[in-house]
Formats: structure tokens, C-alpha cells, sequence
């Protein structure tokens, strides 16, 4: 890993009617990440909410960033971020709703295509390349006839809320364990884990 940095950029809808959506899942880890480093997002020039600190005293620094704008133009402020911290893709981790993946499964990767996510498209689109980090949070598929967009607008159900906590720290861990030992390390640990 850059032994100096780490901009973890977490996907999301901007203002409080979104905060509970399963598309807010990106926002909902990073603010654990920032209560673990007593850190506080303020705005930023880049049309990011932004928070900077260390999850243990010799590692990188992590640069927690929440992008402003509505998820399917989440790349304007990523490729933003890069660059105002002269950052590499490979710097990057992005976190985000996963619908692919069962609920409370987690799975690490680098690179790949959007799988049909605006907000990773757009992304993808921004930075030029898919050579970034991704934490993909499961949330599994809509129920019965209910359209993936409609589902991914919705809150957390009641028994999902009640995971969702484990949920959220799991990812918050696993990103600590990316910045102090790399992705693989991650991926070892949680895919095994989430299987």
C-alpha cells in the first residue's frame, strides 16, 4: 500500500431523505470509520464531504470522502479528490451497494467493470479506468416483482437494521485491514468469512 494515503470514498445519495436507503450504504460505513478514528467530514472543495485521519497510529492516513452530488454522479468529485490529493487510482477504495451479493456479504476487489452501478460507471467514466478498489456491500436482490431501482431507494427492512451494525463494522474492519496489510489480506479474511 502508499505508505502515506488512502481516499476511501463511500457511494450515497446526498440529504437526510436518503440516509437510510440501501443505496447509502457507502455513507453509512464510512461514518463508522470516521467515529473509529474521532474524525469529523466537513465540506470540501472537490463537492465531497470530507474526513481525514489514521485508524492506528503507523498507518497510512485515510482520506474518508462522501461525494456530494447524487450517486450516478459520483465520478465528478472522485476524479476531483484524486487529483487534489494527487492520488492514484490504485489509491482508491470505493464503497458501495452491491445488489449481486446476498445481504451481509461483503466481497473485496480491484478493477472489473460497473456491473450495471450508475455510481461506479460514472466513476469508471471520471477516472478514466476501473483500476480502483472496490468494498461491494450485499444487499441481495428486490423481493418479487419490485424494480432494482425502487429497492435501492428503500430503507433497510426491521431484521436488516438489526444486522446491519455487524454489517457495517465488518466493512469498517476490512478497510483498516486493506490500508494496514493490503487487499488480498482483506479479501482472505472476509471472503472466507462471508462464505
Amino acid at each position: 500500500m502508499n505508505d502515506t494515503v488512502l481516499l476511501v470514498v463511500g457511494l450515497g445519495n446526498p440529504g437526510p431523505d436518503y440516509a437510510g436507503n440501501r443505496h447509502n450504504i457507502g455513507h453509512m460505513v464510512l461514518a463508522e470509520l470516521a467515529d473509529r478514528m474521532s474524525a469529523t467530514f466537513k465540506n470540501h472543495k472537490t463537492n465531497a464531504a470530507v474526513a481525514e485521519g489514521r485508524s492506528f497510529a503507523a498507518g497510512p492516513k485515510l482520506i474518508l470522502a462522501k461525494p456530494n452530488s447524487y450517486m450516478n454522479l459520483s465520478g465528478g468529485p472522485i476524479a476531483a479528490l484524486s487529483k487534489f490529493y494527487k492520488l492514484t487510482p490504485a489509491h482508491i477504495v470505493v464503497v458501495h451497494d452491491e445488489l449481486d451479493i446476498p445481504f451481509d456479504s461483503l466481497k473485496l476487489k480491484v478493477g472489473g467493470g460497473h456491473g450495471g452501478h450508475n455510481g461506479i460507471r460514472d466513476t469508471i467514466a471520471a477516472l478514466g479506468t476501473g483500476d480502483f478498489m472496490r468494498v461491494r456491500m450485499g444487499i441481495g436482490r428486490p423481493p418479487g416483482r419490485q424494480s432494482a431501482a425502487d429497492f435501492v431507494l428503500r430503507d433497510f427492512t426491521g431484521a436488516e437494521r438489526d444486522t446491519l451494525p455487524n454489517f457495517l463494522s465488518d466493512a469498517a474492519d476490512a478497510i483498516e485491514l486493506i490500508a494496514s496489510d493490503g487487499l488480498t489480506a482483506a479479501q482472505l479474511k472476509f471472503h472466507t468469512a462471508a462464505s
